[in-house]
């Protein structure tokens, strides 16, 4: 079971690996290809919306080929649509090659999260999204190589190639994962023999699941638009030289990863109710020092904030699944979950891409403040509706 923690750990990175890529590269693309900054967003939702479709089809994809397979086919279409996008010579060739770039991650992302929710305390579970922020935090910085030398394509492709690696590792690990495959079918039976599916309409109805479901709603939209439109709002809005400004996002993203190995050790101290709390109020923290004008290390001190912030609250939320509604439904409820996740990443940084252009890219931070604090509210709802509450609260 250890070698096949590492090997999901691995996947992991691999997911993390394209998420931060056009956000740093943007301010150079979209210049190049001639079109209007908030195109960013058509891109950002065509991946999101792919990522949604394969989502939405997890399960009987991970049932027809199991999970080794499915996450070696997956990286295998993000590492082919990678190295197209690096041979892209206008937008929508970008764009073509984003389709398959979102549908690789929906079904991986599903299963793993489910699969370790379910056979792997909460430390696992945070170290798990720490290497995804291994992933975000590599490539800005491998994209600011290639900057550097006025070439975003070579950075596009050295990501594609680095996830052709990984693709070779997972095939090369199938017999490991039907091993594993076998232990989780045999684990998921013992804790789970009365699970039952439920429809949307009757999770709707259960007390605590509408403001969970638009707290995780808000925290993907945060998390997305930060890395999105962190380096157009730093050179647009900030005056901060491009190559300057990538590194600092990925500092926001170093912040994740660094963050969520802390909270791996923390969780044996403190909650997953109170880990949220600490993320929360580490991102308002954060955004108040995007507000300070003319001293330009407070920007990469608040992003760096705000990506320590962040770190525990997702994989908290993921883990108290089980806890909170029963395991008999944290299939369907992880499920609406992921959805309200990728409606949020979908959706949400698109509409401040036109906010940006049209109005002000400056409110940047304004936005990410209004989407912190309807968060927290919605957490503290639940917290505090559901005090008295045996289960469907974040314990």
């Amino acid at each position: 079971m250890i070698f096949l923690l590492v090997i999901i750990y691995l996947a992991f990175i691999s997911l993390g690996l394209p998420d931060s890529l056009l956000g740093t590269a943007w301010p150079t693309i979209y210049t190049k290809f001639g079109v209007q900054l908030s195109f960013a967003g058509v891109l950002s939702f065509t991946v999101s919306l792919g990522t949604i479709i394969s989502s939405f089809f997890s399960a009987k994809i991970i049932n027809r080929f199991k999970t080794g397979l499915t996450t070696a086919l997956s990286v295998c279409l993000t590492a082919i649509a990678l190295i197209g996008i690096s041979f892209s010579v206008n937008f929508w060739m970008m764009w073509i090659f984003c389709i398959p770039l979102g549908l690789g991650a929906g079904s991986v992302d599903a299963a793993l999260n489910n699969y370790v929710a379910l056979n792997f305390k909460a430390k696992h579970m945070n170290w798990l999204h720490c290497f995804w922020g291994v992933g975000v935090t590599i490539s800005p910085l491998i994209m600011y190589f290639w900057l550097n030398k006025n070439s975003w394509q070579l950075g596009y492709l050295t990501v594609g190639l680095i996830q052709t690696v990984l693709v070779i590792v997972l095939f090369l690990s199938l017999p490991v994962w039907k091993k594993g495959d076998r232990l989780q079918l045999q684990t998921e039976q013992d804790k789970i023999k009365s699970s039952k599916s439920i429809s949307l309409k009757e999770i709707i109805r259960i007390k605590g699941a509408k403001p969970i479901l638009l707290a995780f709603f808000c925290y993907c939209a945060l998390e997305i638009t930060t890395g999105l439109w962190g380096n157009s709002y730093l050179v647009i809005s900030r005056g901060v030289e491009v190559k300057t400004a990538a590194s600092w996002v990925s500092i926001y993203y170093f912040g994740i990863t660094l963050g969520r190995l802390i909270s791996g050790f923390l969780t044996a101290r403190i909650n997953n109710k109170n880990l949220i709390r600490i993320g929360q109020i580490l991102i308002v923290i954060g955004i108040v020092l995007l507000f300070v004008p003319y001293i330009d290390i407070f920007l990469c001190i608040g992003f760096f904030i705000i990506g320590l912030g962040c770190a525990p609250i997702y994989p908290s939320i993921i883990h108290s699944t089980p806890d909170n509604f029963g395991a008999d439904i944290s299939q369907s409820i992880m499920g609406i979950q992921m959805a309200c996740a990728y409606i949020g990443s979908t959706f949400v940084p698109p509409l401040f891409g036109l906010i940006g252009e049209y109005i002000s890219m400056s409110l940047l931070p304004v936005f990410l403040l209004l989407l912190c604090i309807i968060m927290i509210i919605m957490v503290e709802f639940v917290n505090r509706a559901k005090k008295s509450s045996k289960t469907v609260s974040l314990k």
